[in-house]
């Protein structure tokens, strides 16, 4: 069972439990967000949204507000003796996602599914 969100300008395939870092959301650790750009979902049968799979919702949970990796930006002039050094850390959001709502109910697992039949 996974879902496709879209945040951030990004999209990310997601399940629950997964823990993934996002562009900056403006909530505190511990916190719940809900993401409601869904793209597809994927259980007993995948749902494909054109553009966004409607009734469909992801809840996460915010773990921790950080930093990414410094990357570094070099520019120069080639015989002019003109250089530029500048360092960049994104702002970034780590989220643990708890569940996968499709409708108001939880999203079944095909494989649970299948186990009980």
């Amino acid at each position: 069972m996974y879902a496709i969100i879209e945040t951030g300008g990004k999209q990310y395939r997601v399940s629950p439990g997964t823990e993934f870092q996002v562009e900056k959301l403006d909530v505190e650790p511990g916190k719940e967000v809900v993401f409601e750009r869904v793209l597809m979902v994927s259980g007993e049968q995948a749902i494909v949204g054109s553009p966004l799979v409607e009734n469909a919702k992801v809840v996460a949970e915010v773990v921790k507000q950080g930093k990414g990796r410094k990357v570094i930006i070099f520019k120069y002039k080639p015989r002019k003796h003109s250089q530029k050094k500048r360092g960049h850390r994104q702002m970034l959001t780590t989220v643990r996602i708890k569940e996968i709502l499709f409708g108001d109910q939880p999203l079944k697992d095909a494989e649970k599914a299948e186990a009980k039949v």
